[in-house]
């Protein structure tokens, strides 16, 4: 086992919190970044998994994975529950896995209006900004693996930023994962502010809120078996610890930018996708679960069509899940899923 925690150059002075990671599986390394963001000041948090004996110069082999609107990467993509996180199972089967916080989530720069009353700011990490912050991370990646592009995958609000990058630099994006995709819709989803609502800077989610959502369209019947015992608490304990102001808040709480909201209601809320389907090249899946509420089924339904240029693609639909499948005990079919679009050739 191997594990390590580095900055990126030129920002050597800076020091990580301390990392909440713990023993890893054998045979996977682990190591930790700060990297230049895409903002002068802005440091991102980026967290590495790999197989040790992992071929090096293989995109095809290398996977940026990219959180949604509201929890970080790391409490997502890497935290082991049944023993072993998404990250793991793919850098078991022989996969170069980082995974990235933008900016005012998770370990990342937290901007100065995030310490001010929400009202007090305009809304904070739109796409736009993202956008930036996905550049560096990617382009970190790129040079530091020797490769010329890599696979990006994303959940949620991360899937709609992944394939804007995909759409707008063909040429750096290997294969494209968008797990519980945004498309256009009727009203906002359940992470939406009301509709006559003005947006600050952040909002503040407590654990009650969040668990309110995760359960929200699953059947009565089978609430009780949706997680194995104390997952669901181990995930909320991890999550809510990266944001120690709203810890200290009662009760406690998750402070998450608004930014995706704005877009929201900028775009998919006014008819107006973020990103155009038919630029996208890459062989993609589109993955979710059947009890999604917050990107439901229909959405992954209309876009599928639209990839137009993207060889290979597939949409794949599983049972006995949510929003967060990656954290249920079901997580196994969306890890198979997944593992087997990255490994089987595409013809293009």
């Amino acid at each position: 086992m191997r594990r390590r925690t580095m900055l990126a150059a030129p920002l050597l002075a800076t020091p990580l919190l301390a990392s909440t990671a713990g023993a890893q599986p054998a045979g996977v390394a682990f190591e930790e970044f700060l990297v230049p963001g895409g903002d002068p000041g802005i440091q991102l948090y980026l967290r590495n998994k790999r197989g040790e004996s992992t071929p090096a110069g293989r995109g095809d082999r290398v996977v940026l994975c990219l959180h949604g609107a509201t929890y970080p990467a790391s409490t997502s993509f890497d935290l082991p529950v049944g023993g072993v996180s998404w990250m793991d199972y793919m850098a078991g089967r022989g996969f170069d896995v980082w995974c990235l916080d933008l900016r005012n989530y998770g370990r990342s720069t937290r901007e100065a209006a995030m310490g001010q009353p929400p009202e007090a700011n305009a809304p904070l990490t739109s796409g736009e900004i993202a956008q930036k912050d996905i550049a560096a991370a990617a382009a970190f990646i790129r040079q530091r693996r020797n490769v010329p592009k890599i696979v990006h995958l994303g959940w949620s609000w991360g899937t709609s930023l992944q394939a804007r990058f995909a759409a707008d630099n063909p040429s750096l994006v290997e294969r494209l994962v968008l797990y519980a995709p945004q498309w256009l819709r009727d009203g906002p989803s359940p992470a939406a502010a009301g509709a006559g609502e003005t947006l600050g800077a952040y909002r503040s989610v407590t654990r009650a809120d969040a668990r309110a959502r995760w359960f929200n369209g699953v059947p009565e019947a089978k609430r009780a078996s949706l997680f194995p015992a104390g997952w669901y608490e181990h995930w909320a304990d991890a999550t809510f610890a990266t944001d120690p102001e709203g810890m200290r808040q009662v009760p406690s709480a998750l402070r998450a930018p608004n930014g995706v909201l704005a877009d929201s209601r900028a775009y998919w809320q006014s008819g107006k996708p973020f990103y155009d389907p038919a630029a996208i090249t890459a062989p993609t899946l589109l993955v979710l679960a059947e009890w999604d509420r917050d990107t439901p089924p229909a959405l992954a339904m209309a876009l599928f069509p639209l990839l137009t240029r993207s060889p290979g693609k597939r949409l794949v639909v599983l049972a006995e899940g949510t929003h967060g499948i990656l954290l249920e005990r079901n997580r196994g079919a969306l890890f198979q899923a997944v593992q087997v679009f990255l490994e089987e050739p595409i013809a293009g």
